[in-house]
């Protein structure tokens, strides 16, 4: 099967698209999760607003280093701005292995933590369209595919790993981050 444009029409090529030109800018991310009221772990992701170059993609909230800022300050910054969530409800309780996203032009380096569910997610409406809070259950054999896709700026079809989340795929830079890590969630890695 070959897909055109999940989320947006200007999607960024895929990995196989270097450009070493550029040198690349730190950005950080975080990986949240929480129990909710059923004990059941639950994931946060947002679904990025449509413009942009990641507009209508799943992400895990944050974003660009700010000069003079550690990556920790910028994750930080970056989920109290997009998604309203205070810093005093953020555990963070590993930094994971740093990547490189050579089509974009960014070193990503994530952050696993617990945090506290707030009542209601304040969003940042200019750079967020939703909040989507899947069970780590969501992500089964069954929920998970690989399939061609064929976007906009590719210059052929290429094979492309994602997760099922509703209407939505998780893909691309957040699939990286979080594929490798499903196994150790469920192993009971950290207290969560």
């Amino acid at each position: 099967m070959i897909h055109h444009a999940p989320g947006s029409s200007t999607l960024t090529a895929p990995e196989f698209i270097l450009n070493t030109e550029r040198p690349l800018r730190d950005a950080a991310v975080l990986v949240p999760l929480y129990r909710d009221a059923e004990d059941e772990l639950r994931l946060v992701l947002i679904r990025r607003g449509e413009g942009g170059a990641h507009g209508g993609q799943l992400a895990f909230p944050g974003g660009k280093r700010d000069p003079g800022e550690t990556l920790l300050e910028t994750v930080l910054r970056e989920v109290h701005e997009e998604v309203g969530l205070p810093s005093d409800a953020v555990q963070v309780l590993a930094e994971l292995e740093p990547f490189e996203t050579r089509s974009t032009g960014f070193r990503i380096h994530p952050f696993l933590a617990r945090v506290e569910r707030p009542k209601t997610w304040i969003v940042a409406a200019d750079e967020v369209a939703e909040v989507l809070e899947p069970p780590l259950a969501a992500f089964g054999p069954e929920s998970h595919a690989t399939e061609e896709w064929q976007l906009a700026g590719w210059p052929r079809a290429h094979k492309i790993s994602f997760y099922r989340i509703g209407e939505h795929q998780l893909w691309g830079a957040t699939y990286r981050i979080f594929h490798p890590l499903l196994p150790r969630l469920r192993a009971g890695e950290w207290d969560l």
